[in-house]
């Protein structure tokens, strides 16, 4: 690629700043209040994907919000990359944890970003990493250096399951034929040990709610007589990991994919230091199934956690009460072969059955997907990891990821297409956390390697 380094120092600023305006929106898909704001940012993307040199642009209608399209296509005889992002971002609660407004977003060095990193929500989930591939599609077609065909499929809806996806790519799948699909959703082992993810865990997500009594009850009138939803919450939960932390549900690892001695080897070979893991998360010891390490505990084994919990009087004294209700919201991460709504199923009997009559359970589905295994000997694989060793001088290390990306499964079926994740991400980055941000390094880095990978893809598959 001619003058791209020179290219992005001269724009550097430029691009930075147009990230900067995109993450100001605060597009937060769960919560119902910033509707106008999601649908603002899906506008803000579509004029991008024109300045870009997209031909076509278009805002897709779904029953949610909007799937914002772009193509390229310069040659229907030459190979088409799709690439997928997603404009939405999480709730940035709780927002008195953050050093900075979410929504403001600012620039600061770190001890690991002297270059500086961008803090604000979305910043490396995903704004910043779908933004880097509008910039070297810039790129490409400004310097005439695109090399084949590109279109954007850019949705407002992953992190609430992407519930209005499948319909669109299984009524669209002429529109959105290609030849491999590109993601930065995910991350890369160090700044200077770039990695290219080769599995993603599947994911079910649910709520449950444990009722009572028909109202709140005296605490000193009613207890020790009427069970109390919180407590009986409580130990329920507690009874969904045994003793060596494996999960209790029956039937949950039957179909749980067993790497061998060899690969649980090869995966050993990345760079981890679990002292450095530790002193980064202020915790004294690591927790988690016997009998694994923790780049094993968090890639290729599934988990079951809590991700919120309430009930009862939480405001500030005290209120003597015994809550008719409590509530849970857990997920489950899954790995490659178990069906996400097979152990929504299974989660769902077994948790109302270990209930006691004393109360009543109800389990309510939210969203899921499956796991995902990308191959390692593909031509796509191939120039995904020579891309990387061009821009960092050093090939990429496979490694499995823990998070869930539920539609990259769904892509398979629907498009007949393999998947490369090429994320540019940190460990560190704070994604769905206070703080969330992206380093600068790594964002200029993602706009550098990805017009090699087109270049290398399109010279392997002639």
């Amino acid at each position: 690629m001619q003058n791209i380094t020179s290219y992005i120092q001269t724009h550097k600023n430029t691009f930075l700043n147009e990230l900067i305006d995109i993450l100001k929106i605060p597009s937060v898909s769960a919560d119902s209040n910033y509707k106008d704001d999601v649908f603002k940012t899906a506008n803000l993307i579509a004029k991008r994907l024109e300045q870009a040199g997209c031909d076509f642009v278009e805002l897709c209608p779904t029953q949610g919000f909007p799937i914002v399209y772009g193509e390229k296509i310069i040659d229907p005889n030459l190979p088409t990359i799709l690439v997928y992002g997603h404009y939405d971002v999480q709730p940035a609660d709780p927002i008195e944890l953050w050093d900075s407004d979410p929504f403001t977003p600012v620039i600061k060095t770190t001890p690991l970003h002297p270059e500086g990193a961008i803090f604000a929500r979305g910043a490396c989930d995903d704004k910043g990493q779908a933004y880097m591939h509008i910039k070297a599609l810039e790129f490409m077609t400004s310097t005439n250096q695109l090399p084949c065909n590109v279109k954007f499929m850019i949705e407002g809806e992953e992190e609430v399951g992407s519930v209005n996806l499948a319909t669109y790519v299984k009524n669209n799948k002429e529109k959105l034929a290609n030849d491999i699909i590109l993601i930065s959703d995910t991350g890369m082992i160090a700044k200077d040990t770039p990695s290219i993810t080769t599995g993603l865990r599947g994911l079910s997500y649910v709520e449950v709610e444990v009722t009572g009594p028909n109202r709140d009850l005296h605490s000193g009138l009613y207890g020790g007589a009427v069970a109390n939803p919180i407590n009986i919450l409580a130990k329920m939960i507690a009874s969904l990991h045994d003793d060596n932390n494996k999960i209790t549900i029956p039937g949950f690892y039957d179909n749980v994919e067993a790497l061998s001695k060899q690969e649980r080897l090869e995966m050993a070979k990345a760079p981890f230091s679990l002292e450095n893991y530790k002193a980064a998360l202020d915790i004294k010891d690591v927790y988690g199934e016997k009998g694994y390490t923790t780049n094993e505990r968090n890639a290729i084994r599934p988990t079951l956690d809590v991700n919120g919990i309430w009930g009862g009087y939480i405001g500030e004294g005290a209120k003597t009460v015994i809550a008719s209700k409590a509530y849970a919201k857990i997920s489950m991460r899954l790995v490659p072969n178990q069906n996400w709504e097979n152990i929504t199923t299974l989660f769902k009997t077994h948790f109302e059955a270990i209930a006691p009559k004393s109360v009543t359970v109800n389990v309510t589905p939210h969203h899921g997907g499956q796991g995902y295994v990308t191959p390692t000997n593909t031509i796509a694989y191939q120039a995904a990891s020579k891309a990387y060793e061009t821009t960092f001088g050093k090939a990429p290390i496979p490694q499995r990821g823990g998070g869930s990306i539920p539609i990259v499964s769904l892509f398979e079926q629907e498009l007949n297409s393999k998947t490369i994740l090429m994320g540019f991400g940190l460990d560190s980055d704070a994604i769905h956390s206070p703080n969330e941000h992206f380093g600068v390094f790594n964002f200029l880095k993602g706009i550098e390697t990805i017009p090699y990978f087109y270049k290398y893809f399109s010279e392997m598959y002639k």
